[in-house]
């Protein structure tokens, strides 16, 4: 693990190279999440180095004093900046709460560090989260996390093991910070701005992802200019770790042309 300070506060990020002769490439992971979420991505190195980060209040890095919404999305992408420019990295990568970032990055902090290409995963160009949801992220976390984890959520049909670990990171990201990355995707709108974006983009999504539908990704794909959809048969919203060869394949056949 290594560590970035930016802003009175240290980022944790973990960079594996194998030699690859492609761009860096960044993931972003979503809400309630760590960047464990992208184990299976680090097979892709022998290829592109890649380098997977912690948002403040996850995993290893240092919290932030950031309320649910813009201030939060702000904050979250000071993170993937200072990381994205410590790394030299190329192709930044956002699953859900992590696709906002890169796009909030395209369309608000391009000034500060501009990607060439991006990949968004499992995400929209509006995240609004079901008042349920939301009501018992604040007064019943363990409600929240079993209807996360309920069928065609962030799974589809996922080993056991696969979902309690991911349960379990959850919980240990704990009630406070996963509460405010949710509501920080509710305040999230970009659905006017898209055809701004300018970069090659994939948009990858799993067939029976309920949080995101397909439609949010065929809305994203539409509206940006150079985009395109890459569909993961048998997977939901975490496609990433339930079908991670497909995914892998996905984004380093859409690294590789960027290259060419």
């Amino acid at each position: 693990m290594q560590q970035v300070s930016h802003h009175g506060r240290q980022t944790a990020y973990e960079c594996t190279d194998r030699g690859g002769d492609g761009p860096t490439v960044c993931y972003v992971h979503g809400s309630g999440g760590t960047k464990d979420v992208w184990k299976s991505q680090h097979r892709l190195a022998d290829r592109t180095p890649v380098v997977t980060l912690d948002l403040s209040g996850h995993g290893d890095s240092d919290d932030v004093d950031a309320s649910g919404g813009y201030t939060a999305l702000s904050a979250y992408a000071d993170d993937v900046i200072a990381v994205a420019t410590e790394t030299d990295s190329q192709v930044l990568v956002g699953n859900s709460l992590g696709g906002a970032l890169v796009l909030h990055v395209l369309l608000e902090r391009a000034d500060e560090f501009s990607p060439a290409a991006v990949v968004l995963t499992g995400t929209g160009a509006r995240l609004g989260v079901l008042d349920d949801l939301r009501e018992w992220l604040a007064s019943d976390f363990e409600r929240a996390i079993e209807f996360l984890h309920g069928p065609d959520r962030l799974f589809h049909d996922a080993d056991p093991e696969l979902v309690e670990h991911s349960k379990a990171q959850m919980r240990a990201c704990g009630q406070t910070v996963t509460r405010r990355d949710f509501e920080t995707c509710h305040a999230f709108d970009v659905r006017a701005e898209l055809g701004e974006i300018d970069v090659p983009t994939l948009v990858v999504y799993g067939e029976a992802d309920m949080l995101t539908p397909p439609r949010y990704h065929e809305f994203l794909a539409d509206g940006i200019t150079d985009a395109r959809a890459v569909k993961i048969d048998d997977a939901a919203h975490l496609s990433m770790l339930e079908r991670p060869a497909a995914f892998n394949d996905a984004v380093s056949g859409f690294v590789e042309s960027i290259g060419e």
